[in-house]
């Protein structure tokens, strides 16, 4: 298994002439009753992270939050089928799962994601709904990002299966699902159809909720920049971690997902 590291070559300089069409658009989608904050964040974190346009398709009670938070950030109800139809039309990648939940209107807002063509990153509630189709999804243009129990969940196992050997279960979820995985926790591995890489920067501090939607928003955004979903995986899960640990340098034994965003800003 080899160790994970940025390479400065896929982050070449950008010409002189681009424009915002120029690094993609990215639609997060997710937020359920009560959940907004978590694709709020995720949506933030492809706008740091570069993406030309961030677009966010949610439930209509979070929008004000959105705009507040982040006035940079299209911001978008999705309360009926024509709304989602309608926002799926603009965007080139989709994080999709940051606070989905498992409600009716979760399940269908997934499935209709789920059958487009767009790259996309699935996280938290994407795989929990993932797991449970009845038939494998299967796709070369996604990253799934679980932790321990979502990956468990995707592979009918429990999380001790995972614990044990976490490469073992990072290489069988590549199998099973296609594209590229990022087994999050202590020594992210991020697995593609070429072999497996060790992401050892990270920290205890960055042990808090919200830190893997941060992620998803991160990839989202790379991959918004044409990267492969391999580069963006693995050049996201490396930034991702630097970041956090720049930021426990600065801030102490304890972050806030959104801590690591200025750090974040300064690495690229």
């Amino acid at each position: 298994m080899q160790i994970l590291s940025l390479k400065p070559p896929l982050l070449a300089p950008r010409p002189a002439d681009s424009h915002k069409g120029s690094f993609g658009h990215v639609l997060a989608v997710g937020g359920d009753h009560g959940f907004g904050g978590a694709v709020i964040m995720a949506a933030e974190a492809a706008l740091v992270s570069g993406a030309g346009m961030v677009s966010l398709a949610t439930r209509s009670e979070h929008i004000s939050a959105a705009l507040t938070r982040r006035p940079e950030i299209m911001s978008c109800s999705i309360e009926s089928n024509q709304q989602l139809e309608l926002i799926l039309e603009r965007p080139s990648v989709l994080v999709l799962g940051p606070g989905l939940g498992q409600s009716d209107w979760s399940q269908h807002v997934f499935e209709r994601c789920l059958s487009a063509t767009q790259s996309m990153v699935v996280d938290a509630d994407g795989l929990n709904l993932l797991s449970q189709l009845n038939s494998r999804k299967v796709k070369k243009n996604w990253v799934l990002t679980p932790h321990l129990g979502e990956a468990a969940s995707l592979l009918n196992v429990n999380v001790v299966d995972i614990q044990a050997d976490r490469l073992a279960a990072a290489t069988e979820l590549q199998n099973v699902f296609g594209g590229t995985i990022v087994l999050k926790g202590a020594g992210s591995i991020v697995c593609d159809n070429t072999g497996a890489f060790v992401c050892k920067l990270g920290n205890p501090a960055m042990s808090s909720a919200g830190m893997g939607d941060v992620l998803s928003g991160i990839i989202g955004g790379l991959l918004a920049q044409k990267h492969s979903c391999s580069e963006a995986a693995k050049i996201g899960t490396w930034a991702h971690a630097r970041a956090g640990d720049l930021a426990a340098q600065a801030l102490g034994r304890h972050l806030m997902a959104t801590d690591i965003f200025p750090f974040l800003r300064r690495l690229w």
